[in-house]
């Protein structure tokens, strides 16, 4: 029987955040943890998966055709199956050993690594001839599909297909163009994970897309990057509460990702710390999708004389923060962050 590996990243996110679904500015670098699948392939119809990672339950099967999800983390491998057989891609049983070093629901994009890397591997499997693009676009249809639910944009994805760990990778939504960007020799990220977890599908993600459409609307664009350019008071004042602050949110978040490039090209540090600081802000207050969690672990960082900047990072509802220092100073900040804030723990020093 034959058999096939693939690989996928997770990312963090640098700045530009719920901008990828209003056609925004991203600007994420690729972690050196990710997700490992190795698939081999049976004689029949049947899927049988197993995951060492902390989720539950452990194994995983299913038929292919016989597609029905039980809201666990098989239902991204039911909906890879069930996409495939909709575009008349024909595969057969197969089984799979999922492992990864990458924490799920920390905003780190695991659930986009876990699609990627199974797609990899079918595909390697299968013969299917898969490109980059197909990667993207079908691990994309999963995560909106009718088995996981969560209308999220191409940033994970993108990222994960693309990104490097060792520059910053600026996508344009509006056409998918990416332009890799060096990170300064002397910066360093602590991704720092609260410990408390969401759930993109079934919490307020969701809701804040569809209040941005609702904006767009109300303001007859077809998304909310046809408004740059304008005077964003007059942009909000037309607007209800939240609405007003949706817009105003994702407006200037676009604005701070091309900043954050102008920085780390001029190796202005305090800079992109100033950035990511005022990013946390409109995330909380704008954009509302952060935590007392999260908050408190944002301002135990920002206590802590070696941090220039720092912010929740992914879609919000708890999850992870990042934390920027200079080189060789972010290992023992995380520490003594963790120790501050009596939970959490260090995910990854990036790069």
């Amino acid at each position: 029987m034959r058999e096939a590996t693939g690989y996928a990243p997770g990312r963090v996110n640098l700045i530009g955040e719920h901008t990828d679904y209003n056609d925004g500015l991203v600007l994420p670098i690729a972690l050196e943890l990710g997700v490992t699948v190795r698939a081999g392939e049976r004689d029949d119809d049947l899927v049988r998966l197993g995951t060492d990672a902390d989720v539950g339950p452990g194994a995983v099967s299913y038929r292919i055709g016989h597609e029905t999800p039980d809201r666990s983390w098989g239902d991204r491998v039911r909906g890879i199956t069930a996409a495939l057989r909709d575009r008349g891609i024909a595969i057969g049983g197969f089984t799979a050993e999922i492992a990864s070093d990458l924490p799920a629901g920390a905003g780190l994009g695991s659930s986009a690594a876990l699609a990627v890397a199974v797609l990899r591997a079918l595909g390697d499997l299968f013969d299917l001839g898969f490109g980059d693009r197909d990667l993207v676009d079908l691990a994309n249809a999963v995560e909106n599909g009718p088995f996981v639910g969560a209308r999220a944009g191409l940033l994970d994805q993108l990222a994960s297909v693309y990104g490097r760990p060792d520059a910053g990778l600026r996508i344009d939504l509006r056409d998918r163009s990416t332009v890799m960007i060096p990170l300064p020799s002397d910066l360093e990220l602590a991704v720092i994970d609260s410990g408390t977890r969401h759930a993109h599908a079934t919490s307020g993600y969701n809701r804040r897309r569809a209040e941005c459409e609702e904006a767009g609307r109300h303001l007859g664009v077809a998304s909310l990057r046809d408004l740059e350019g304008r005077e964003i008071f007059s942009i909000i004042e037309r607007l209800v509460p939240p609405l007003d602050r949706r817009v105003r949110h994702v407006l200037t978040e676009n604005e701070r990702v091309r900043e954050t490039v102008a920085a780390l090209q001029a190796g202005d540090l305090p800079r992109v710390g100033t950035l990511l600081d005022e990013s946390h802000r409109s995330l909380r207050d704008d954009y509302e999708v952060s935590t007392a969690e999260l908050d408190r672990l944002v301002a135990v960082a920002r206590s802590d004389p070696e941090v220039l900047g720092a912010r929740l990072v992914g879609g919000g509802f708890g999850g992870s923060i990042i934390a920027l220092t200079r080189r060789g100073r972010a290992l023992q900040a995380a520490h003594r962050v963790v120790n501050e804030y009596r939970g959490g723990r260090l995910v990854a020093v990036v790069p």
